[in-house]
């Protein structure tokens, strides 16, 4: 065989080599999967197609129709394949969202198989998420190597995966700081995720994942070496499959795309148009967070006392366990008194909002943040700083990464959690004013890491790099 011939082969073997994604149903697990995959068939073109699992979940109306605009994109690179519908099981068995949306998953796993099975490329990787990883056994079963794709920070994937040794810790109440691998300080009980503190069947959920994670090839990072350097040389340094960071990947766009309120994506834009340079600060507490009673009340005043213009994402809580929140009928019904004629030149009150947009529109000047890390890595692309609001989730540990671990934002709050804590309206006011206008250094060290995240994509980019390795990896696999 000519060169020539060889080279063509080559690359026409290539081409039919293909990988699966599978994400949890949830805006904050599924989008940046997607975009993964995306990066993953662009990062060397004609090479590698990706095929993306969803699964169908149409009683969360907003996951139902980003699923739906997926299924509308696909093509011969980058396809989307609804698996059959299921009914989900009973939240009436589980104490915990980790634990119901595990079992979820796991109703799927021979609907995967049969996916793959029937796929007539090569298959080189099957990629899952932090609740997916009962889809590893798929994978193996088929002679698949597995990746974990793993949308929250190397810090989180650290404490994840020392879990089984900080078991017996956790165990005990007297214990109130963890040492935690990759982070400088030690970790405060109260920073750690809820499910974890209540060791119910959520908390062995995490156990079996972190177990499972030895199992994979490599474990695929959101984030980027120079935001995340201790604790990822730490991951280099152990027994753990290969870390790849390829951060950040995001959706710029965001939901602009999919949502059907154009009109108030309009409005805000337009608000926010006649506002000064790095005035507002915006508030919102991911597509799962929501604020309510007497918390609701002191949030308000807090942001009247600060004196800032603002944005506000307001929203409604679930009225029942596992669906997400709701567009308030009515703000004057939950919020104090004469809030809204007070505020009307300063302010705006608004349900689901276009979140990339607005930290791109140069009047935002500070994010009063859940710490949710796609809404981290975001406000880092485009150099706003963070006032910390954990709310659920990994958040509380993120927050406080980003607060004491890395100095890249302030705090309001580290250990909020619905029901338990109130955070006064005095902390409210101060943090805010501290985000606006106290913190110098803070917002120096954002801005010079808006320039890195940009680099780290780029072409000899750190995760650009890292991303070039994971995909020749795969090419190379039999």
């Amino acid at each position: 065989m000519t060169s020539q011939n060889s080279h063509l082969q080559r690359h026409q073997n290539d081409h039919d080599r293909e990988v699966f994604l599978i994400a949890t149903p949830a805006m904050g697990m599924l989008t940046p999967a997607v975009e993964f995959a995306r990066h993953l068939v662009r990062r060397f073109p004609g090479r590698l197609s990706a095929t993306v699992l969803l699964i169908s979940v149409p009683h969360w109306p907003t996951i139902h129709s980003y699923t739906q605009s997926l299924l509308a994109t696909s093509s011969p690179n980058l396809n989307f394949v609804l698996l059959p519908t299921m009914d989900p099981p009973s939240p009436d068995h589980f104490n915990s969202y980790v634990a119901h949306t595990f079992a979820l998953i796991d109703q799927h796993k021979s609907h995967v198989k049969n996916a793959i099975a029937e796929s007539k490329r090569r298959v080189v990787g099957l990629f899952v998420d932090l609740f997916c990883t009962s889809m590893i056994d798929v994978a193996d079963g088929l002679g698949i190597p597995s990746y974990i794709y793993f949308a929250s920070p190397a810090g989180f994937l650290s404490f994840v995966l020392d879990l089984p040794i900080l078991d017996s810790e956790l165990a005990s109440d007297s214990v109130n700081e963890f040492r935690i691998r990759g982070f400088a300080n030690p970790v405060p009980r109260r920073a750690l995720h809820a499910t974890v503190l209540d060791r119910g069947d959520g908390f062995f959920t995490y156990m079996y994942h972190s177990r499972m994670y030895a199992k994979t090839k490599g474990i695929v990072v959101n984030t980027l070496r120079e935001l995340e350097t201790i604790v990822l040389d730490s991951l280099s340094a152990s027994k753990v499959p290969k870390v790849y960071p390829v951060g950040p990947i995001l959706n710029l766009k965001g939901s602009t795309e999919w949502h059907s309120d154009k009109a108030q994506q309009e409005k805000i834009m337009k608000w926010l148009d006649n506002q000064p340079e790095s005035s507002v600060v915006f508030l919102c507490f991911g597509s799962l967070g929501s604020l309510s009673g007497p918390q609701l009340e002191e949030l308000a005043l807090g942001i009247e006392r600060a004196g800032f213009r603002f944005l506000w994402s307001c929203r409604e809580p679930p009225k029942t366990k596992l669906v997400p929140p709701s567009e308030y009928a009515n703000f004057d019904e939950v919020l104090p008194n004469g809030f809204l004629e007070r505020t009307a030149g300063m302010g705006l009150v608004c349900g689901w909002v276009p979140q990339g947009m607005i930290l791109a529109h140069q009047a935002v000047g500070g994010f009063v943040s859940h710490c949710g890390w796609n809404s981290i890595l975001e406000s880092l692309w485009h150099g706003v700083p963070i006032a910390t609001w954990p709310v659920y989730a990994e958040q509380h540990m993120n927050a406080f990464e980003v607060v004491k671990e890395l100095g890249l934002a302030v705090e309001i709050s580290l250990n909020y959690r619905e029901g338990t804590v109130l955070v006064l309206a005095e902390q409210v006011e101060r943090g805010i004013k501290r985000l606006m206008e106290g913190d110098i250094e803070v917002r120096a060290k954002v801005k010079d890491m808006k320039a890195k995240c940009r680099m780290a994509l780029m072409e000899n980019g750190s995760s650009h790099e890292s991303l070039g390795a994971l995909v020749e990896e795969l090419l190379a696999s039999n």
